[in-house]
């Protein structure tokens, strides 16, 4: 544009010239300022283009920043959303542990329960044992029975040969009055199951006794029974006392010796709480 104007005025100052219009001296002056303005426009165009330039530097320079940005904002909306997710994960994981503690903490009361009630079992089964040796304290001195705890039972072992003599299971005079001593002392405990179990060694009876007890289990049961209706007699509720036998089949010492069969005949007479008696019914039926 600026060389077609600086033509334009070069055609036209040769023709003012040429038609003696104007000077020599002017059309210099005329010259030389549409040179000035030339090279104004000149400038102009540079700074323009300059300006161009750095207005396409700043588009550039915007478009890759708003390339930069969009990429921020997308990376920051994937870490809103595993946020959101691991929020939700973590909530979830919230819920889930306040289940735990609440069933931990119903467990830890249960289990609390059933410490204090084990605990004031295990006393009760103290009481009853010191209750029963004091009341048979006398008898135990004596070695006529001896009582023990067993587990959550109690037990009174009463010595063979006090009872019944060798063979037999008529019960002695002088065995009917311990175990009259030990129906007084069991007559307290109504809620347990009164088991009496017969115990003999492991020798054979003799043949002139085979005709009555073929075998030891025929007079371990026999003996048992007759305790039992003893007891029933002296006062105790039958309903509460169970009969049996277990022969030779249940030793506490070896029959090896004179000494270990003589502590192997023996009657037992197991206090069972009802509870678990019933819970073992239960169980077999």
């Amino acid at each position: 544009m600026i060389r077609n104007i600086h033509i334009g005025i070069t055609v036209l100052a040769a023709a003012f010239v040429a038609s003696g219009c104007v000077s020599s001296g002017t059309f210099e002056k005329m010259q030389a300022g549409k040179n000035e303005e030339i090279m104004t426009l000149q400038q102009q165009k540079a700074d323009l283009e300059q300006q161009r330039a750095e207005l396409a530097q700043q588009k550039y320079q915007l478009e890759v920043k708003s390339s930069e940005l969009a990429q921020q904002k997308s990376e920051l909306e994937q870490q809103k959303s595993e946020l959101e997710q691991q929020k939700s994960e973590l909530e979830q994981r919230s819920a889930d542990l306040e289940k735990q503690n609440s069933a931990i903490q119903q467990q830890v009361a249960s289990l609390e329960q059933q410490k204090a009630a084990l605990l004031e079992a295990s006393q009760q089964r103290q009481q009853q044992y010191d209750a029963l040796v004091q009341n048979l304290s006398k008898e135990v001195e004596q070695g006529q029975l001896q009582v023990r705890q067993y587990k959550n039972m109690l037990a009174v072992d009463l010595a063979e040969q006090i009872f019944f003599d060798s063979g037999r299971a008529k019960l002695k005079p002088g065995g009917k009055e311990v175990l009259k001593k030990v129906g007084e002392a069991l007559k307290g405990y109504e809620s347990k199951v009164i088991r009496v179990v017969g115990h003999t060694d492991n020798v054979p009876l003799a043949k002139s006794l085979q005709a009555t007890f073929p075998t030891n289990w025929e007079l371990s049961v026999a003996r048992a029974t007759n305790v039992v209706r003893f007891l029933q007699d002296a006062g105790i509720p039958p309903e509460r006392m169970v009969a049996s036998g277990r022969s030779e089949y249940d030793p506490v010492a070896s029959n090896d010796t004179a000494e270990g069969r003589q502590k192997n005949r023996r009657i037992e007479i197991m206090l069972i709480d009802k509870g678990l008696t019933d819970e073992m019914e239960k169980t077999i039926n």
